[in-house]
């Protein structure tokens, strides 16, 4: 071929044929006949153009807005559209391509694809807390914007942001700061006396005063100590208060809550005896009440309060050794003597030679310390009507008074019986046979001691071994 573009029609050829003769109709042939004039018509199948790399606008002139095309040539420098010429796509700056970075020229007349430069922009910067920023273009490249705080803030950070060509703001997002303190001012300190009978007070007090210089926000208020209303302790007590401002700012203040615990002097317990008190056993409210070993019984006031003037009520009582009436008319009123008093031990045996008599009273013998820690009194009935003895300690009893302790205890002179009598004067156990003084402290202690008793016997456990 020469390289010039040749452009091709249809060619159609035209034959005058005599009427004598009939053409041949053949059918896909490519003839047609007409048979007003008797002419026939053959058309040629168009063929593709052929390629010319001659031709300078074989495909349209490249125009990239906001960018160039660099083009290279099969033919020079003359051919930038010719076939098979490739051509490099670029943006100008500020401008990202979107497309084919090289296209190519095809016989086709048309580019192998599609390119076009769009502006590159920057997110929109957000809004800092207590400030603001001002920007030179937008969001746009090389744009810069310059950020600023309000009255009262101090701007930590980068103060400019300039937008850059990988779409993204240099630097990072700064922050506004309050630079004040919150004001805060705490209630005044306080003192306070015990209550009646107890070693705290109730304190209350109102909140303290808080505000912000800058915006006036308090985000939170801590309390290190007791709340208000709590019950304080003897001594002195901190509360300190500390309030925070929306910048993390902080300030704090306290004060002092004093209470104080009116005392008596310490009470000694009585010879013979012990105390039990209430609350400390020396505070404003306490009582303390006397009590007395097993065979003593209290001579005077039995318990003594602490006044508020710091001294006690009273006079102290003391521990005697406990007298018992045996002239008495009834059995009744010589058991009202150990009523709340004394626990009860009565033995019964039809004579002093009984086996079990003796073996009973010879064990008890070796206890009597243990008996007296126990507030145990031992009443003995023994032998047969007229010769019948009755005893507590030395003390005879009457023959009438020993017939109605049997009657009211119901104890038989047939044979060796034992009962168990408790304060309250009530039956809480009976023995027919002798019984060890270990078992019948057991029992006491598990089962008869109250708590104030139980208290003392721990303190005293070691005071018979």
């Amino acid at each position: 071929m020469s390289g010039q573009l040749i452009q091709r029609g249809a060619l159609s050829l035209l034959f005058f044929l005599t009427p004598a003769v009939t053409p041949t109709w053949y059918t896909g042939s490519g003839y047609y006949p007409d048979e007003s004039n008797n002419e026939v018509y053959t058309e040629e199948v168009p063929q593709a153009p052929a390629l010319d790399y001659q031709v300078p606008r074989w495909c349209y002139t490249l125009n990239i807005q906001d960018g160039e095309a660099t083009c290279y040539s099969p033919r020079g420098g003359n051919y930038h559209s010719s076939l098979g010429t490739r051509c490099e796509l670029s943006c100008d700056r500020g401008f990202r391509l979107i497309g084919r970075r090289s296209v190519q020229c095809l016989p086709s007349r048309r580019w192998s694809g599609t390119a076009y430069c769009r502006q590159m922009r920057c997110h929109a910067l957000p809004f800092i807390t207590s400030g603001t920023y001002t920007c030179t273009n937008g969001v746009l490249l090389d744009s810069r914007c310059d950020y600023s705080c309000s009255s009262g803030y101090h701007l930590e950070g980068d103060r400019s942001r300039i937008c850059m060509e990988d779409g993204q703001w240099s630097g990072g997002e700064p922050v506004c700061v309050d630079i004040d303190p919150p004001k805060i001012r705490c209630p005044h300190s306080r003192e306070k006396m015990a209550e009646p009978e107890k070693l705290t007070a109730r304190v209350y007090w109102d909140p303290p005063l808080v505000k912000d210089s800058a915006d006036g926000t308090i985000t939170r208020v801590t309390l290190r100590g007791p709340e208000p209303g709590s019950h304080f302790p003897e001594g002195e007590h901190v509360i300190r208060y500390t309030a925070y401002d929306r910048a993390y700012n902080q300030a704090s203040c306290k004060f002092i809550v004093k209470v104080q615990v009116r005392r008596c002097p310490t009470l000694k317990p009585p010879q013979h005896g012990y105390l039990t008190c209430t609350s400390a056993g020396d505070n404003y409210g306490a009582t303390c009440e006397y009590h007395c070993d097993g065979g003593y019984e209290r001579q005077g006031t039995p318990s003594r309060v602490c006044q508020s003037s710091r001294q006690w009520s009273g006079l102290p009582p003391i521990c005697a050794p406990m007298k018992i009436n045996v002239n008495v008319n009834s059995a009744a009123g010589l058991l009202d003597q150990f009523y709340e008093k004394q626990r009860l031990l009565i033995i019964s045996a039809p004579d002093p030679s009984n086996r079990y008599y003796k073996m009973q009273i010879s064990m008890l013998q070796q206890s009597t310390c243990g008996l007296d820690l126990r507030h145990v009194t031992i009443i003995e009935l023994v032998g047969q009507p007229p010769q019948e003895v009755g005893r507590i300690r030395e003390q005879q009893l009457s023959a009438n008074i020993i017939e109605e302790l049997r009657q009211f205890q119901r104890l038989t002179r047939s044979y060796f019986n034992m009962v168990l009598i408790d304060k309250q004067g009530i039956d809480r156990e009976r023995y027919m046979e002798p019984i060890t003084p270990e078992e019948i402290f057991t029992f006491i202690d598990d089962y008869l001691l109250s708590s104030q008793e139980l208290t003392q016997h721990q303190k005293q456990r070691d005071i018979c071994e």
